[in-house]
């Protein structure tokens, strides 16, 4: 799957509200979108903005079968890192803060 399915399919689960959030410590620091700080227009807004350079993939560190996305772009003058991973049929956010 590249970058565009990807993106295209985050996005729809933001619209979707088929989303759901990774449990950790320090959350308010780490998911701004769980703690209500940052909306979904927000993020989708941040996401639509990235290409491909501004994505990577690396293997979750609890089952390496599932893939961990990570975008971190500036738009709007912030510096935003977004990760998270798909769990059918929701997308689980893991952090998401500038």
């Amino acid at each position: 799957m590249g970058f565009k399915d990807i993106k295209r399919r985050v996005i729809e689960c933001l619209r979707a509200g088929d989303i759901e959030f990774a449990v950790r410590r320090d959350v308010d620091l780490k998911n701004l979108l769980s703690t209500g700080d940052v909306s979904v227009p927000e993020v989708i807004n941040v996401i639509m903005r990235a290409g491909g350079a501004d994505h990577r993939m690396s293997p979750h560190h609890y089952d390496s079968s599932v893939d961990v996305h990570i975008i971190t772009v500036t738009c709007a003058g912030l510096h935003w890192y977004i990760k998270w991973y798909f769990d059918e049929p929701a997308s689980v956010f893991i952090s998401v803060h500038h």
